[in-house]
């Protein structure tokens, strides 16, 4: 009793001794007056999930009362109304909002230009380009002249508030991005003052912002980076995977995989593997399409070569419906993913698509071969099954009958051939099958 009685004093302690170190610590860090510089990597197309991450990125750096949040950028583009969200979530952050086009070699393309304007502090490391900024329809085909005239105008003149303060030859390349689809170095950028500095790296931005003086909702800010401490903030593992399903070529193959496991279940009931499997991938397939420039016109191709592939099955066509749902299957992708105007990037790959296109048709022919073989085998059920079987008479077996046995049962059978003598214990063939009775010959 004594000795628990110490045990548990000795753990109190070291509980209370713990207590005391973390508190310690959480004072000193409490008492620190380093500022905070919180740090994002955006890299990939600016779709829903990255507004979330960006968005949680600046509610993060408000409540930790952050000296400034840095979003390090590096995007082809993407969608404009998630573009247009973005840019309202930095231009209402209470902290200041820096985008930092980087590392070298990367890009702020499309809409990503427009979210580098927005920013409150911009930047790029050296070797890095912005712009080509023209709109394009949410199906991601070219637009008409008049609807093109009023998506530049818009665009524009929802930039035009951002840039107008960094000068007149800011805001000619800018709206140059976007009537012209125009492009820029970092250099020129900076010459022209589109951006406020090129910096190497991130602690060479950060030293670059020490002192610098940035205009916030309630006013205007000196950015204290002297002695900052940086931490960083990753994208969530739901971020990233639904980033993940924004990737065309993942959609495309999430939308074959499923289409041909519901395939499975239908021609198969009964299981619940294929279903699952198929409800699952179409899901996720439907939500990355959602998200992307996609024209549906090609699902009607797609839906086309699946019913080609079944009916290949069933007719007796020996290949050649199969060989045309390939060729439906591939174009629906391509109509489905590849329209004209469609950014690069957000474009299905064309070998991966001809590729699953003759997979999912070799594996119908597969089908389709081992189909027209069952045709061809003899019936393995029933009476029809015995032609052939050998047995033992059991008696003597004339024209007129006798008895046989196959395996454990006793058939009554008679000779085919009236001349030939079969005696008992003699080995017999079935020939025929007329009703319940046998006709056999005898095995010489």
């Amino acid at each position: 009793m004594l000795k628990t009685i110490r045990l548990r004093g000795t753990f109190i302690f070291f509980l209370i001794l713990f207590a005391s170190f973390s508190l310690a610590i959480q004072t000193v860090r409490a008492q620190s007056n380093a500022p905070l510089a919180l740090v994002m990597t955006a890299d990939g197309p600016i779709m829903p999930p990255m507004f979330e991450y960006i968005k949680r990125g600046i509610e993060t750096a408000q409540r930790r009362d952050a000296e400034v949040l840095v979003i390090q950028l590096n995007t082809p583009g993407g969608s404009i109304e998630t573009m247009l969200e973005i840019i309202r979530a930095i231009r209402a952050s209470n902290v200041p909002v820096v985008i930092y086009v980087a590392p070298k070699n990367a890009i702020a393309g499309s809409a990503g230009a427009m979210i580098t304007m927005a920013g409150h502090v911009s930047a790029m490391a050296p070797e890095t380009s912005i712009g080509a900024s023209s709109p394009i329809s949410s199906s991601g085909e070219n637009l008409t002249s008049t609807a093109e005239t009023k998506a530049k105008e818009i665009t524009k003149a929802s930039i035009r508030p951002l840039v107008t303060p960094r000068g007149e030859k800011a805001l000619a390349l800018a709206e140059a991005m976007i009537d012209e689809a125009k492009a820029a170095t970092a250099d020129e950028a900076l010459e022209v003052h589109l951006i406020d500095f090129i910096a190497d790296d991130l602690e060479d931005l950060l030293q670059a912002l020490d002192g610098f003086s940035v205009k916030m909702n309630d006013g205007t800010q000196i950015i204290d980076t002297s002695n900052v401490e940086t931490v960083p903030l990753n994208m969530s593992f739901i971020e990233q995977f639904l980033l993940f399903l924004t990737d065309p070529n993942i959609a495309f193959l999430l939308l074959a995989i499923g289409v041909q496991a519901v395939l499975i279940e239908i021609s198969s009931p009964g299981g619940w593997v294929a279903g699952f499997i198929g409800v699952v991938c179409l899901t996720l397939a439907v939500y990355g399409m959602g998200v992307l420039p996609v024209n549906w016109f090609g699902i009607i191709f797609l839906l086309t070569a699946f019913v080609l592939f079944i009916l290949d099955i069933k007719a007796p066509t020996h290949g050649a419906l199969t060989a045309a749902g390939v060729a439906s299957f591939i174009i629906g992708a391509l109509v489905l993913f590849n329209s004209p105007g469609v950014p690069q990037f957000q474009r299905v790959s064309v070998p991966l698509v001809v590729a699953t296109g003759l997979i999912i048709g070799l594996l119908f022919m597969v089908i389709l071969v081992y189909a027209l073989r069952a045709l061809k085998v003899p019936v393995r059920a029933g009476i029809e099954s015995l032609i052939g079987k050998m047995g033992i008479a059991r008696t003597a077996v004339p024209a007129s009958g006798g008895q046989v046995q196959l395996g454990s049962e006793l058939w009554t059978a008679e000779s085919v051939d009236s001349s030939e003598s079969i005696g008992k214990g003699d080995k017999v063939e079935v020939v025929e099958v007329k009703g319940l009775r046998l006709k056999v010959r005898k095995i010489k």
